[in-house]
């Protein structure tokens, strides 16, 4: 099977859309599929251009993937208006890339949201081609934008909308990460959506025997507890509540360690909002190899996220907390995707209500026992539902019956 990947995330990212692009990209190419890609350079989440890439058009195999890369804008501080003069920058440079690849004769032309820019390049891409098109979301843009005040409400969101319907029906297939993200395609129009959820691998994460060497590198004590978030620090996460949560611990339950992993526009508030803070320490992104000793340094993982964002975004991050076998303190609204997925493994608590996170995490800080039972259910339910091997090889299958019928 020949498939071509398009988006503007790609490996060597280690978070969020590049991370799974990359690792689905290589499961597939080592499964004997010929696979190339049209991406950006690496600049996520760190928005700036990771070294050792060029921000140009350049064409080569990274291992045996033909990835090409296309150029784009990336703002210091995106916000708003910037965000999508970047997504444009690539959607437009993409463009001859893209149409360079009809003489490859591809069978499945695979594109994902973010971005939605790019969906109509690898539509035409497919139709030229004789290809089946493939529509993945990883986030519902649009909504997500018009949730967090990225997006005014008005005739043009209106317009967007129904642009992203007409889009998302000449799709041979659209998928999502959820069930209720699946509802959500069914209320745009979409009712016959595929689920292909983000994965872990739980032989690379998993519960270790022994303390993490990270908490010898910082200090942390036996008898002290770590409270870890790690991820990318964006706006979907609403980590002010993390640097309220930490304040208040300080003094409630002293024996809390709060250790706050990864870059982004967010880290920069963040840290100013935790100055002074002696219970707080900052890690930069750890590299993949460092990713078990991370999530086991935690002994509860912590999921912020803004009100409206959790049946618009599945966060990427939560698979390995659920793989370390910890458990997750996560805000989000009763009934969403992300208090379904963490109830019974953590605790869930309404965003905004600081006090309800200082709560829970001074509850499991408490009760040893409690940890230990809701992470066993975590790790239980990551390797049930999330394993890697599994979740590829129902996609795969999916890809070839998509092939077979095209």
């Amino acid at each position: 099977m020949r498939l071509l990947l398009y988006g503007i995330n790609y490996s060597p990212e280690l978070t969020g859309v590049g991370k799974y692009t990359g690792e689905m990209a290589t499961w597939l190419a080592e499964r004997g599929h010929d696979v190339r890609v049209v991406t950006a350079p690496a600049y996520y989440p760190e928005w700036r251009i990771h070294r050792g890439f060029r921000n140009w058009w350049t064409t080569k195999f990274e291992g045996r993937i033909r990835v090409t890369r296309c150029p784009l804008w990336v703002p210091a501080k995106p916000r708003g208006i910037t965000r999508m003069l970047h997504l444009a920058s690539f959607a437009a440079s993409s463009i001859p890339a893209m149409l360079r690849q009809v003489a490859w004769r591809p069978d499945v032309v695979w594109t994902v949201e973010p971005t939605l820019l790019c969906t109509p390049t690898a539509w035409i891409a497919a139709r030229l081609s004789g290809a089946a098109a493939w529509l993945h979301i990883q986030d519902f843009e649009l909504d997500a934008a018009r949730e967090l005040g990225l997006l005014s409400a008005g005739k043009a969101h209106g317009i967007a909308l129904r642009g992203e319907r007409a889009l998302m029906r000449r799709f041979c297939r659209v998928s999502t990460l959820s069930p209720r993200m699946l509802d959500r395609l069914k209320a745009k129009g979409i009712s016959t959506g595929a689920l292909f959820p983000n994965w872990v691998d739980t032989q690379d994460v998993h519960p270790m025997s022994t303390a993490s060497v990270m908490r010898a590198e910082l200090g942390i004590r036996d008898d002290e507890v770590v409270c870890l978030y790690s991820g990318s620090m964006g706006a979907k996460q609403g980590l002010e509540t993390l640097a309220d949560a930490a304040r208040a611990l300080a003094s409630r339950c002293p024996k809390v360690r709060m250790v706050f992993s990864g870059e982004g526009p967010g880290r920069e508030p963040l840290e100013t909002l935790c100055d002074g803070l002696a219970n707080v320490r900052f890690l930069n992104l750890q590299p993949a190899a460092r990713l078990n000793q991370l999530l086991n340094l935690a002994d509860i993982h912590v999921l912020p996220q803004r009100a409206g964002a959790a049946d618009l975004v599945m966060p990427s991050k939560l698979a390995g907390m659920l793989a370390s076998g910890r458990p997750v303190v996560a805000t989000a609204m009763p009934e969403t995707e992300v208090a379904r997925v963490v109830e019974g493994r953590g605790i869930v608590v309404r965003p905004g209500q600081t006090s309800m996170m200082v709560d829970a995490i001074a509850r499991l800080a408490d009760d040893r026992e409690l940890r230990r039972e809701l992470g066993h259910e975590a790790r239980s339910y990551a390797v049930a539902h999330l394993e890697k091997d599994t979740v590829l090889a129902a996609f795969e299958q999916q890809l070839l019956t998509l092939c077979s019928r095209a």
